[in-house]
């Protein structure tokens, strides 16, 4: 007997951004419910720690916001999106604080704002440096309060979508999860819409700040679903990770003052000329490469990493505004942030690109929304500012709700799937065909569902179908050594610092990973808490998730953003003023573009040079 619980929206995924959509759901009147795989208050938005950005204070507008946020993006985001971020953050702000969020103060009692990189105002609001885990679990109180449904522990792992030939004709009714306390394997049918808010892709690396539960999973299937994932190629990696973990040590540090040193003392951002004017507040992508030009010439320590100072800052600040900080450095790497300096180096941090949206969180599917780090805009282009991904999560999550429970939010400008103006890509040189792979089905399905009967209910019978050939075999590739694999090559040959034989090897050791990933079998034979059985089905996620990453990245031949071509060392906008879409087409990845959208409300924004 197949279980189908039904309501007006579902939102999959529990951190900011679905919390967010749930809440703006109910306060439209619909039936909302959370389903997801960690409790809400474990989502990895707890982990953000620097800020909100939101123009609050005289002598700031939204107009400057969108300014800071086009600059930082390389010129890639969206007008339309940039802009809306900008002008809704200080509303969503204030709303987080009459909820209750216990934001940083200044003594007159006005929340304080600290300067984060490329800013042009100190607009970042901060909760110490535990912004996210606050905004938490200050949005999931208000689910507890509203009485919204709350699926915990709930695996999604196959959006229920019909099958016709043309993604943008097709329609999505629900989705279908793994119950991971009991094995049961469950319909989710949505009346009025399902939103992805799965969060971020981490796991494709090894060293990543995310979470290990961070695995694409939206990203994966809203691709095999049939919707275009956008600008996947721009991986933004933090400048300050701690080496042994690449556990974060937020930005937060910076904006209060702190100091990057090489291994001869010399603070190197201004004595290179990395950035002579911001310095240690330059966008993320600038510091990044930086910091590890400094290892690449033999100015790191221990050839591996550098110093970031903040004992200048004093205690009394330190421990009022930085106090997390100075656990994680000596937990984690037994350092005394008061009387040393902390070893720091680039890690994965956060992907710029996702799943195609327009300014309201609508995919090219009708009823599938998107939302947060898995979602697309683009509201980051190829660079995403600090303090720019809470914001982010709030203002679009709280879009996708009100549209997914009915609401009219006027015409969207941001157009999805292959509407409007579309380029081929044409004569892309690949070393070995990307996909789908012909011998079996475990990384070829497509989503969308062919059968008979109940799009919901055929849905989890083709998930029940294939969770059982999973569980069936006695031996085989365990999953853990294809993510390995998959992460190792993308660390080296998909980072910071990209050349094309690379990308090219990275693709080979993917699609070998897909080959290996036939033969994959879950060692765990339980039936209730079977976490082998959840990572097995999230290292398919990872595999698609890091070829469309590799593809796009051989794809833009520039050199935009974070995105560093070896080959390539320059802007070059009359070529590249434009998106990079992946779609998933019958087990094919088909590559195609369409221009970034830079007109705004004020008129056209015009790429200038991004210094700092």
């Amino acid at each position: 007997m197949t279980t189908i619980y039904e309501h007006d929206v579902i939102v999959v995924g529990a951190g900011g951004a679905g919390l967010r959509a749930a809440i703006a759901a109910h306060e439209e009147g619909a039936d909302a419910a959370l389903v997801t795989k960690l409790h809400p208050v474990r989502s990895h938005t707890g982990a953000a720690e620097g800020g909100i950005n939101a123009a609050l204070r005289d002598g700031d507008d939204w107009e400057l916001h969108a300014y800071d946020t086009m600059k930082g993006s390389d010129y890639l985001g969206d007008a339309p999106a940039v802009e809306g971020l900008a002008q809704d953050a200080p509303e969503e702000v204030i709303q987080l604080e009459h909820w209750g969020m216990p934001f940083s103060r200044e003594e007159d009692g006005r929340v304080s704002q600290r300067p984060f990189g490329g800013l042009s105002f100190p607009r970042t609001t901060y909760a110490g440096a535990e912004t996210g885990h606050h905004m938490l679990h200050t949005m999931y109180e208000q689910v507890v309060k509203r009485g919204i449904t709350v699926y915990d522990e709930w695996f999604v792992t196959r959006l229920a979508v019909t099958d016709d030939a043309d993604p943008s004709e097709r329609e999505c009714h629900g989705v279908v999860a793994y119950d991971v306390a009991t094995g049961e394997i469950a319909g989710f049918r949505a009346t009025g819409g399902v939103v992805l808010a799965t969060g971020g892709l981490g796991q494709v690396y090894e060293h990543t700040t995310n979470a290990v539960s961070c695995t694409g999973d939206g990203n994966a299937m809203a691709y095999r679903a049939g919707v275009p994932l956008e600008d996947m190629e721009f991986i933004q990696f933090h400048p300050t990770t701690l080496p042994s973990t690449g556990v974060l040590i937020s930005e937060a540090v910076r904006g209060e003052g702190g100091i990057l040193y090489n291994a001869d003392g010399e603070r190197f951002m201004f004595e290179y000329g990395y950035a002579t004017n911001k310095g240690e507040l330059a966008s993320r992508d600038v510091v990044s490469r930086a910091e590890l030009t400094e290892v690449n010439e033999g100015r790191g320590v221990h050839d591996d990493y550098v110093y970031l100072d903040m004992r200048h800052l004093g205690e009394d600040r330190i421990v009022d505004r930085l106090e997390n900080i100075l656990h994680l450095a000596e937990d984690f790497e037994g350092v005394d942030g008061l009387e040393e300096p902390m070893p720091v180096k680039p890690g994965q941090h956060y992907a710029m690109g996702g799943v195609e949206t327009d300014e309201y969180g609508a995919t090219c599917v009708e009823g599938l929304y998107a939302v947060g780090e898995c979602a697309c805009a683009s509201v980051h282009g190829g660079n995403r500012l600090g303090g720019n991904a809470l914001p982010e999560l709030i203002v679009f999550g709280a879009r996708a709700g009100r549209h997914a429970a009915g609401a009219d939010l006027g015409d969207a400008l941001i157009g999805t799937g292959r509407s409007g103006e579309v380029e081929e890509e044409d004569g892309l040189d690949l070393p070995v065909e990307p996909g789908a792979t012909t011998g079996g089905d475990a990384v070829a399905d497509g989503g969308a569902v062919t059968e008979a009967g109940s799009v919901v209910e055929a849905a989890v019978e083709a998930e029940r179908s294939r969770v059982e050939r999973l569980m069936e075999r006695d031996d085989g590739v365990k999953h853990s050594e294809i993510r390995a694999a998959v992460q190792e090559t993308m660390g080296n040959h998909v980072n910071v610092f990209r050349e094309e034989e690379g990308i090219k090897q990275a693709l080979r050791d993917i699609r070998k990973a897909r080959e290996r990933y036939e033969d994959v079998y879950v060692a765990d034979p339980s039936r209730t808490f079977n976490t082998d059985l959840v990572q097995t089905i999230e290292t398919r996620n990872v595999i698609d998730v890091a070829e469309t990453i590799a593809l796009g990245a051989l794809a833009r031949t520039e050199f935009r953003g974070a995105h560093w071509r070896a080959e390539h060392q320059e802007r070059k906008d009359d070529e590249w003023l434009k998106h990079t879409f992946v779609t998933w087409n019958d087990g094919t990845p088909d590559l195609w573009y369409k221009p970034s959208v830079l007109e705004g409300e004020g008129g056209e924004y015009e790429p200038k040079v991004r210094s700092y």
